[in-house]
């Protein structure tokens, strides 16, 4: 089979597998939620209202039916592309609260990214370019240290240096509650104020998401790091880099213009695993900072035992990181001509 009818064939089965894991996690978010104590109806209206009202809400709501009918309208309405309604804003449909607050999980999950990217890698190639040095050893508590502290912890820890100590960065929120914030197309700030012209409410911006989007990316930069200074360590010992090494071209050079663009496959397949790292410590990241996104919508919907939001919220994030990981598979394929699927 050739290498580009075995690479659609490769997408076909994972376009086709994708509806099973969606189904799977939806099922299970749906039963788990169930699972635990905690009643939706007590959240909306209390527990101390009349046992009457909470059953005429409960009915309402559908909340009263058996567990398998509310399991099968919810699995109809997942075919339908509906995510349902929220219980705790009433009328609000889960695409209007992921049309809300998304965009706001977006901008901050882009640049904790770009953070990533650029610390991981930047530590990595330094410590596989220095093996058996200080900078060696240093990277490598690097990876280990940001891999295995809690996102909630650094970002308390990092406002209280940065916000309460030195002022430098506000505790929280996205913008001045005091100004207008940008609006666009895109809902992104930083893109909205660009298009129009704006560089004031485009630095605002910047200052606002600057702590928690460097709390987030350097957390997940060890990630990186530990990746690119494994592959590379290999990568400067291969035939073509010691013949580089024979013509005297300097170290540095060989190790970013010859062997990091191998090194670096690994790297893009992770990508697409790290994403789903990104989201989750979202979550935690937007609570610490207040920061209106997505993540944060998503745990005051747990908290609440809003059970529509909570299962659409996830499904959502669910179905991004599927086709986020279709999408480095074909980048892979592009790049690196000898993977064969």
């Amino acid at each position: 089979m050739s290498r580009s009818k075995a690479l659609q064939s490769y997408i076909l089965l994972r376009l086709l597998l994708a509806p099973l894991m969606l189904w799977t996690i939806a099922t299970l978010v749906f039963l788990l939620l169930r699972a635990t104590p905690g009643d939706p109806i007590d959240a909306i209206l209390g527990p101390k209202a009349p046992e009457i009202e909470k059953i005429r809400l409960r009915e309402q709501l559908g909340l009263g039916a058996p567990l398998w009918l509310q399991y099968i309208r919810y699995m109809g309405d997942l075919l339908r592309l509906d995510l349902g309604t929220s219980l705790t804003t009433r009328g609000q449909t889960v695409w209007e609260i992921v049309g809300q607050y998304f965009p706001a999980t977006l901008e901050i999950a882009v640049v904790s990214m770009i953070v990533a990217l650029i610390v991981g890698i930047g530590v990595g190639v330094l410590s596989a370019s220095n093996p058996n040095t200080g900078w060696d050893v240093g990277g490598r508590m690097f990876g280990i240290i940001t891999y295995s502290l809690p996102a909630f912890w650094v970002g308390m820890i990092m406002q209280l240096i940065f916000s309460v100590q030195l002022g430098w960065f506000p505790v929280g929120a996205r913008f001045p509650s005091t100004q207008t914030p940008p609006s666009g197309p895109t809902g992104l700030y930083l893109i909205d104020s660009l298009l129009s012209g704006n560089l004031g409410n485009f630095f605002t911006t910047l200052h606002y998401l600057a702590l928690p989007s460097l709390t987030l990316g350097i957390l997940i930069s060890g990630i990186f790091e530990r990746i690119v200074r494994v592959n590379l360590k290999q990568t400067l010992q291969a035939d073509y880099v010691e013949a580089a090494r024979a013509r005297g071209i300097p170290e540095a050079r060989i190790a970013i213009a010859h062997a990091l663009k191998n090194a670096m496959i690994p790297v893009i397949t992770v990508m697409g695993l790290t994403l789903a790292a990104l989201l989750g410590g979202a979550i935690l990241t937007e609570v610490t900072f207040s920061w209106p996104g997505l993540a944060n919508r998503l745990y005051e919907a747990i908290s609440l035992r809003d059970y529509p939001t909570v299962q659409g919220i996830v499904v959502f994030f669910a179905g991004i990181v599927v086709i986020a990981s279709i999408g480095i598979d074909l980048l892979n394929a592009y790049i690196d001509p000898r993977i064969r699927y």
